[in-house]
């Protein structure tokens, strides 16, 4: 009998050691793996097409990034929805650091306004670890040069003598469509919106005296403003804009604490293991501070705003809470 009890112990006893050297071995490969990285390729996720602002961030960050953690860093594209699409898709990725997103201010935070059931599929807040934020910009109210409007308070004066006779251009959902809602609001002034289905036609349409004026991102109304066919009134940043050094703010214009920014980050899917964030946080720190990346944001009129992953978060769960606020108010409905 006891020589019995001694063999259903020792068969205990094994298969106990067995789970122990399992488990072991998991957490020493995990353990392996985390020390070792990076050591594959890692992607940035850029939930827009080709070409635009967004697609710019997530490039100037890729060959930097590379040279930084010593793998290649590609940029991937998946436009749509607004950038919801991609969004989607690099949040469900393996949490594993190979797969960053491009987070901003359209998927991350006016989506959440349009769509309340976008939580759904992510919630911006806490389904992601947000990395750091890499720039932002101001929209520049820029006007027809063969229109009246010379400073900010010559449209709002018109507007309120004129309700919904005063045009203006936007782009759904665009950061320079809110610049305008959130302005029509802090004024107290009705316009009447014309939709375009993207910020070229639209250029042109102001360009062509069929609207008189729009909220554009800084980088893009700089060649027309320096072509003289664009005049700048007004930016929507708390600061001046160093391409626009003798353009005021709205703020100073009269209605201080006026913010409407246009910015990305990035951001990474939450499980990722600590040692594999404080890696990377490090790495964009590295990045974002040299001086050739400082010398181009600058060239454009990017800001660049405070590093790492406790701004990031205070200024997304921010940002969410205003665009909310200025779409419920607005009554702006997804597309």
């Amino acid at each position: 009998m006891a020589y019995k009890l001694n063999r259903r112990f020792a068969g205990v006893f094994i298969a106990q050691a067995a789970i122990i050297l399992v488990a072991s071995s998991f957490f020493s490969g995990a353990t392996l793996a985390q020390a070792d990285y990076p050591s594959k390729p890692i992607k940035i996720l850029v939930p827009f097409p080709p070409g635009g602002t967004s697609d710019v961030m997530g490039r100037m960050m890729a060959e930097p990034l590379s040279r930084v953690l010593k793998v290649p860093v590609t940029v991937e594209n998946v436009g749509g929805g607004g950038g919801v699409i991609g969004t989607e898709r690099g949040v469900k990725a393996a949490a594993d650091g190979y797969t960053l997103i491009q987070t901003g201010v359209g998927q991350n935070a006016v989506a959440h306004g349009l769509d309340p059931t976008l939580i759904s599929k992510y919630n911006s807040n806490t389904d992601f670890i947000h990395l750091s934020q890499i720039h932002h910009g101001p929209n520049v109210l820029v006007v027809n040069v063969d229109r009246p409007f010379k400073t900010l308070k010559d449209v709002v004066q018109f507007a309120k003598a004129n309700p919904g006779k005063l045009d203006y251009g936007y782009t759904h959902a665009a950061s320079g469509h809110m610049a305008m809602e959130l302005f029509k609001q802090t004024a107290g002034i009705f316009m009447t919106g014309i939709p375009y289905r993207g910020g070229g036609p639209m250029l042109t349409a102001a360009i062509s005296n069929e609207i008189p004026f729009m909220f554009i991102n800084q980088d893009v109304a700089l060649p027309h403003v320096r072509s003289g066919k664009l005049r700048p009134i007004a930016v929507s940043s708390l600061q001046r804009n160093p391409l626009f050094p003798d353009v005021p703010t709205v703020a100073e214009s009269g209605y201080p604490g006026f913010q409407a920014l246009s910015w990305s980050g990035l951001s990474i899917q939450k499980g990722t293991p600590q040692p594999i964030v404080d890696k990377l946080e490090a790495a964009i720190k590295e990045v974002m501070t040299s001086p050739a990346i400082v010398q181009r944001m600058a060239s454009q009129g990017f800001v660049i705003p405070p590093l790492g992953q406790k701004p990031y978060v205070d200024f997304v769960a921010k940002e969410i809470v205003q665009w909310e606020k200025v779409i419920k108010t607005a009554g702006i409905k997804a597309q």
